[in-house]
């Protein structure tokens, strides 16, 4: 029921005043008190708010349903905090706004007419005037209710809790509290109570001060700072919903991407298929058998008989192959595929099958090699859709014959890389052309056989590779070079800047001056003895 009666004015809750709302039930205040952090509840609200800490021995400490902040209770409970006036006269106010029935506070029957300012309670005609005749409250200010709705606040006096119908009219400054007249002479006989007027503009300029001189700016700032932040906030929304929309383009342009990549690959099933068919020239004689009149028979029977002999008769038989059911078409679905519309992609479809007209013979070795130096070249297998096989197993057989000597040949050494490819490696000790024969299933690839030509071995420098005899001499003049440089003054060798120098490094030995070179027999130190060859240091 309690939660009932608490959610109801919900309804109502843009027509209430929400300083008369208490924001813990969303009801009109009912006893408001306040706490010290200065936010006004329900004294019963406050009663069932959850207590963080607190014992017989200390006081209960609650979070503030408002700000959040830990707030120390009385130890008289709610009772003990402040009743908060100002929001009393708010939910009086919010009563005659909303044009209520007022009941009478004394009887409880009547319509309430008027208010007594000092005793704070709605009277009815009857009431009212019994009120004026009692002795001790004939002197109260009783107004209209009409004429407080018209001025739009409640004139009113703050009553004494231990002496009902006294005013608190006077003010305590040891106890530093409103007292009533009987509580100053009485409980607060010897602390010197002065009127509250007289005291109020001292107490309410320390109040205007601190808000002004220290809570204001620190406010301003603190608003500033929540400006700043919301700002962020802001940006930082935007960038979130532009990287939102970022994504989301991304995963449709993706989306695109992986569909042409499945349409790519079911083409290249279907170009699989229609790759394993039978051989053309057998399927046009089925075909011209099949569905050829007798004319059409015969004219094309000329040029299908030969094709189909030529066929029968030639060559040696290929190497067998199992019937191809297709069990050698697989797709792999992690393996990279490049990119689509500059989307990475994943998935290939492997025929497993290697195609003679596809493959590729790579390397220098398989057209040029140097005597006595060993020499290498590459196969890489490739399926009718020239992708390179990843697997191994193939029937590579590699020849290389001399073609003028018929008993020279070279022993070649293939080795499976297990990914579809096969490295070659051989040493021909002979010179000369030969030919290279590569074959897979017993069957030449695509431009087999090669022309291999094999140069003569390189005839090694017997010197250095030196600027000039007399640097790498140290100046001595029996030092003699295979360049035709001399200098005078009784020096048998080459000088910077002398007669026959070549004007750049050159090798000792030959005079060549390439230092990657075969060294020339006759060159003109040929007719030099070799002790007279220049024997010193490399530059």
């Amino acid at each position: 029921m309690e939660q009932k009666e608490t959610a109801e004015p919900n309804a109502n809750s843009e027509r209430v005043n929400p300083r008369a709302t208490c924001n813990v039930c969303r009801r009109l205040y009912r006893d408001p008190r306040i706490l010290p952090c200065l936010h006004t509840f329900c004294s019963d609200c406050i009663g069932r708010l959850e207590p963080l800490s607190g014992d017989a021995s200390s006081p209960v400490t609650v979070l503030c349903p408002e700000c959040d902040f830990e707030v120390d209770l009385p130890a008289s409970g709610p009772a003990g905090l402040s009743t908060d006036h100002l929001a009393l006269d708010e939910v009086f106010l919010e009563a005659l706004a909303t044009d209520g029935p007022l009941g009478c506070d004394l009887c409880g029957e009547g319509g309430a007419e008027r208010r007594c300012d000092v005793c704070c309670v709605n009277l009815c005609a009857f009431c009212c005037e019994a009120h004026r005749r009692q002795k001790r409250t004939a002197s109260h200010s009783v107004q209209a209710l009409q004429e407080l709705k018209s001025r739009g606040r409640i004139c009113r006096a703050v009553l004494c809790s231990l002496h009902p119908g006294r005013e608190l009219r006077l003010f305590c400054p040891p106890c530093d509290l409103p007292v009533c007249p009987e509580c100053a002479a009485a409980l607060h006989r010897d602390h010197g109570c002065r009127p509250a007027r007289d005291v109020i503009d001292r107490h309410g300029d320390a109040i205007r001060e601190l808000v002004a001189a220290r809570l204001r700016p620190r406010l301003e700032r603190l608003e500033e700072s929540l400006q700043k932040v919301e700002s962020s906030q802001e940006a930082l929304r935007a960038r979130v919903d532009a990287a939102a929309c970022e994504v989301r383009a991304f995963a449709r342009g993706y989306a695109r991407a992986v569909e042409a990549h499945c349409l790519s690959l079911l083409r290249r099933l279907e170009e699989l298929r229609v790759s394993r068919r039978r051989s053309g020239a057998v399927d046009f004689a089925e075909r011209l058998l099949t569905c050829g009149s007798d004319a059409e028979v015969l004219s094309a029977k000329g040029v299908t008989l030969r094709r189909l002999s030529s066929l029968a008769d030639g060559g040696r038989d290929p190497h067998p192959v199992a019937p191809d059911d297709g069990g050698a078409i697989c797709f792999r679905p992690r393996e990279p595929a490049g990119a689509v519309e500059g989307f990475p992609v994943v998935g290939v479809v492997s025929s497993g099958t290697v195609d003679l007209s596809r493959c590729s013979v790579d390397g220098e070795g398989v057209h040029q090699a140097r005597q006595g130096e060993p020499a290498r070249f590459t196969l890489v297998c490739r399926d009718s859709a020239g992708e390179q096989l990843t697997r191994g197993g193939e029937q590579v057989l590699v020849s290389i014959a001399h073609k003028e000597k018929e008993t020279c040949t070279v022993e070649a050494a293939v080795t499976d890389n297990q990914d579809g490819s096969y490295s070659v490696s051989y040493r021909a000790e002979e010179p000369g052309p030969y030919s290279v024969w590569v074959c897979v299933r017993a069957q030449h690839v695509e431009g087999s056989p090669f022309s291999l030509n094999v140069k003569k071995q390189l005839r090694r420098h017997s010197g250095k590779f030196h600027c000039c005899c007399f640097c790498s001499s140290a100046g001595s003049k029996e030092a003699r070079c295979g360049c035709p440089g001399t200098m005078p003054g009784g020096f048998k060798g080459c000088g910077h800047g002398h007669k026959g120098h070549p004007g750049k490094p050159h090798w000792s030995c030959c005079g060549s001056t390439s230092e990657r070179s075969e060294c020339l027999p006759h060159s003109v130190l040929a007719a030099v003895s070799p002790r007279g060859h220049l024997r010193t240091v490399e530059l």
